[in-house]
């Protein structure tokens, strides 16, 4: 038996029964290890050199955390959201249509926000813990349900970088799937990367709208503390100072971070902007801080463990023998291989969390398996690009699930397999591979 094949199954099997993810993912870990030969201790020395390559990730989403907090601290995000209040009135009221206009507007800025989040500015889910936890009150008021929030931000954090070809698409689509093709022997000088993934692209737009049906109806939550803010009262104002200072460490942050490509460093200089204004005052810089760190500290324990995780599957040797061994189950049938193929891929993202590291994995075996089977170059770049981006919403590990998480769970009421998990998976990696094996038999 497959060693990465256990692994990811007693992985998901055991995150699925509630177990905790971290501990789902140890354990399986350890079960791929073991299984692959590698003995415990081996398991562990592999463990733990995947932890430290994941250090740098943790801290930076904990800096984040703190900054996050600093700007709740100024009080901009509860102005934001009173000033939203106000605007929605009261959505019980005779003419209900102005609150429900707010609440669709507001799902919208999600949407784009994660678009966003991938090209424009490409800070990935670094938008989240700024922009959802002093919304989540307003989406009380609404009644709006969770799961489709956290259905809107997967779409915009997946979608966007496995069609367009700009920011991180750029690094997805032409710096690693296009770039680890054509190593592998296939010229894709002709090859438009957008052709190639616009049918998988409208799988996710199906499982958008599948989303926007299934979690319409309203879902009551209560009205919790959330963390580093304080309850939300429309008529308090707000110091316009403390929102300059606010907008002002934001710009600076989203600068530094793209400038210097590091998340950590712009974080970093946004809470040192809060701290030299006086806005988060010298003797409450720890209460902020070690606030920010508490709310994002299991995020990055997750992610972390992912690492440990993704590591051990990829010392086991056993990746290579599952995307050799599936040519077997092909018999020559493109309908079949294809099929097999994007499987692969979604066990595989599933199991690590991240598409950016199936694809150079996935590629070396499917390209010259497309040539035997006689799949086109654009079919080729479509199904190994669905293949690599099959499992990223939906897996556990994955940062386009723990990001909204990280978000919508700040006051506690969101779980993340129940709520972010199972609706991101269920609704988008079912219309995502039946679009790109479509895809595979049509280009």
């Amino acid at each position: 038996m497959n060693a990465v094949v256990v692994a990811v199954i007693v992985m998901l099997v055991l995150s699925f029964a509630r177990v905790h993810v971290i501990i789902s993912l140890v354990l399986g870990a350890i079960v791929g290890g073991l299984l692959a030969g590698m003995g415990l201790t081996g398991t562990m020395e592999s463990f733990t050199t995947g932890i430290a390559n994941g250090a740098s990730i943790a801290l930076s989403y904990a800096m984040l955390g703190a900054f996050a907090v600093a700007i709740a601290h100024s009080g901009m995000p509860q102005a934001f959201a009173g000033w939203v209040i106000r605007r929605a009135g009261d959505p019980d009221a005779a003419d209900p249509r102005r609150g429900r206009g707010v609440k669709w507007v507001l799902i919208g800025v999600l949407l784009v926000a994660g678009i966003m989040s991938q090209n424009l500015v490409p800070i990935h889910i670094a938008f989240i813990p700024l922009l959802v936890p002093p919304l989540l009150l307003v989406f009380n008021r609404f009644r709006v349900d969770r799961r489709l929030l956290a259905c809107v931000m997967t779409f915009g954090l997946v979608t966007t970088y496995m069609y367009l070809p700009y920011g991180f698409g750029n690094v997805f689509l032409n710096e690693i799937l296009l770039a680890n093709i054509k190593e592998a022997g296939l010229d894709t000088a002709g090859v438009n990367v957008m052709t190639a993934m616009a049918i998988p692209a409208l799988g996710m737009v199906v499982g958008l709208l599948t989303a926007l049906l299934s979690y319409r109806r309203p879902r009551d939550y209560q009205d919790l503390p959330v963390a580093g803010q304080e309850a939300v009262d429309p008529e308090q104002p707000v110091s316009r100072y403390r929102i300059g200072v606010a907008l002002l460490a934001i710009g600076l942050s989203l600068f530094i971070q793209i400038w210097a490509d590091s998340l950590l460093l712009g974080a970093l200089v946004g809470f040192a902007v809060f701290m030299a204004a006086r806005v988060v005052r010298w003797g409450d810089a720890d209460t902020v801080f070690n606030r920010g760190v508490t709310m994002m500290a299991m995020i990055g324990f997750i992610m972390i463990s992912a690492q440990g995780f993704a590591q051990v599957m990829k010392d086991t040797g056993d990746v290579d023998k599952l995307v050799s061994q599936s040519a077997n189950l092909f018999g020559g049938s493109q309908l079949l291989g294809s099929l097999v193929m994007l499987l692969v891929g979604l066990l595989v993202t599933m199991g690590i969390g991240s598409s950016f590291s199936t694809l150079p994995i996935i590629t070396t075996i499917f390209v010259p398996l497309c040539a035997t089977l006689g799949f086109s170059p654009l079919a080729t770049v479509s199904i190994i690009g669905t293949a690599g981006a099959l499992g990223d919403a939906g897996s556990p590990a994955s940062d386009s699930t723990l990001g909204p998480t990280s978000g919508l769970n700040a006051d506690g009421q969101h779980d993340h397999i129940r709520d972010t998990v199972l609706p991101t998976f269920l609704h988008y990696n079912i219309p995502l591979l039946l679009a790109g094996w479509v895809a595979a038999m049509v280009l």
